[in-house]
């Protein structure tokens, strides 16, 4: 049932997007090369767990993929339109799904969107899809990214989507090496990389977190039921 339900939920995506001519904008590979004298670069570790080599394993198919496309001026990144469906290659591992900790194919593939997004709000992409994780699962010593930039994906429910709002093309380019990866937003011209704010707010439930940039401008608002 759940099979069928993803089915119809990608459908449902395809449509939208053909209807809107965003599937238009969504990158195709190319082997032109492009030159890229500047970056921006987020590393992260790629913490211990249980299913760490299925995560590597992941990590790295992911960002071999991902390493393939250039962004023109307003172009879109989709996560899913490149990864595609996770049952097809990926390994299982852990994941949140409706709030439960469970594994499924593509487990730790939030950590490549992840990344990507945290490189988009320093660089000033548009983001137009990300969803932050419902709960903070990690304590201090297991988190590997701040509170509120993260983006969990869910194929064919929750997509990670970024347009490239410069006047000349980008790529982001990842590599998985030991226990770190590290997403670099490569470009043709200089971009002024953002400093960013977090103002987190506790209840006894619930941690509110914005995200702010040197100016002020609120980026995100990420709302995570405590564990």
């Amino acid at each position: 049932m759940r099979k069928i339900k993803v089915k119809i939920k990608v459908f449902l995506r395809l449509a939208d997007d053909l209807f809107r001519g965003t599937y238009f904008k969504f990158p195709k590979k190319t082997k032109k090369a492009c030159r890229f004298d500047y970056a921006i670069t987020v590393t992260q570790e790629v913490k211990p767990s249980e299913t760490f080599d299925n995560k590597i394993y992941n990590l790295t198919l992911a960002s071999e993929k991902i390493s393939q496309y250039v962004l023109l001026p307003n172009q879109v990144f989709s996560f899913w339109s490149i990864i595609g469906n996770p049952e097809r290659e990926f390994k299982k591992g852990r994941s949140i799904i409706n709030g439960q900790l469970s594994e499924e194919s593509g487990g730790g593939l939030c950590q490549v969107s992840g990344i990507i997004y945290y490189a988009a709000l320093l660089s000033g992409l548009q983001v137009l899809e990300r969803h932050n994780h419902s709960m903070d699962i990690y304590m201090d010593e297991t988190r590997f990214t701040p509170l509120g930039t993260d983006a969990t994906v869910v194929y064919g429910y929750k997509d990670l989507r970024v347009r490239n709002n410069f006047s000349f093309p980008l790529k982001f380019h990842l590599e998985v090496e030991g226990n770190t990866i590290s997403a670099s937003l490569q470009t043709a011209e200089k971009i002024q990389e953002k400093t960013l704010s977090f103002a987190m707010e506790n209840s006894a439930s619930d941690i509110l977190v914005t995200v702010s940039d040197e100016k002020g401008n609120m980026l995100n608002k990420s709302e995570y039921r405590k564990l």
